[in-house]
């Protein structure tokens, strides 16, 4: 794979990125076991791109007991240096309605449990600085991108990544609100933080699928959920694809 090379982690709504010539598959051993399918390298109008379905091929693995760091290592491993995370979310506050996007530059970590540092056994104490959990560089092509194609996206959010695979309750939604939350979602964490540990430049796209726990009528249901990505993760594809065709 050619050199800084783009990954993209499709999410709940994108098992497959459409339009993406497939070269070859590839299933990598890491350190930390196989991730969650096989590479998909291929080309995307002329550019090298690989794709790793974050939940399997056949979406079978929640979001807790995903494989984060071997994904991220498969993805350095097989040369990609920036990676697009593609994630469906819910809409904490009320003008994230659902089918917005949104392209956050902050994130919570409400997540326990998880195996959540690359820096284990390594006999040295390891800091990474998160204070920009996001890469501003990544951001900015996909902001420039989603210009460019007309593609209304909100510039700012704070991700606020839970546990799951369990939805929320009102009153926990209340109290990420109060922290500042403006989405939610499952997958977030430690996908970010293990990203800036291996040095990869990672951003997130997502998609608003549904208003959070107590703040629409009714309950959540997977098939209204379902509607809203697909019209919500296609227009999440223009973007990308634009950032990929632009890309210098």
């Amino acid at each position: 794979m050619q050199t800084d090379s783009i990954a993209i982690i499709g999410g709940t709504g994108l098992t497959r990125l459409q339009g993406l010539e497939t070269l070859r598959r590839e299933a990598l051993q890491t350190p930390y076991g196989v991730a969650s399918a096989a590479l998909t390298v291929g080309s995307l109008y002329g550019r090298e791109v690989v794709f790793l379905a974050r939940h399997g091929d056949h979406h079978t693995i929640p979001p807790h007991r995903v494989n984060y760091r071997a994904n991220l290592w498969a993805l350095r491993e097989i040369g990609a240096s920036r990676v697009i995370s593609v994630c469906a979310v819910g809409g904490i506050r009320q003008d994230i309605e659902p089918g917005v996007i949104v392209i956050p530059d902050q994130i919570i970590d409400y997540t326990w449990g998880r195996a959540h540092t690359m820096f284990e056994d390594i006999g040295a104490v390891t800091h990474i600085d998160f204070t920009e959990p996001y890469c501003q560089e990544l951001r900015q092509s996909l902001l420039a991108a989603a210009a460019n194609t007309g593609v209304e996206v909100f510039t700012t959010g704070t991700y606020g990544a839970t546990q799951g695979p369990r939805l929320e309750s009102a009153a926990e939604i209340d109290r990420m609100e109060r922290d500042g939350c403006d989405i939610v979602g499952m997958t977030g964490m430690p996908e970010a933080s293990l990203a800036r540990e291996l040095g990869l430049c990672y951003a997130a796209c997502a998609v608003s699928a549904n208003a959070a726990a107590g703040r629409a009528r009714g309950p959540i249901t997977m098939e209204a959920i379902e509607a809203v990505l697909a019209d919500g993760m296609s227009r999440v594809t223009r973007i990308v694809e634009k950032l990929i065709v632009t890309d210098v």
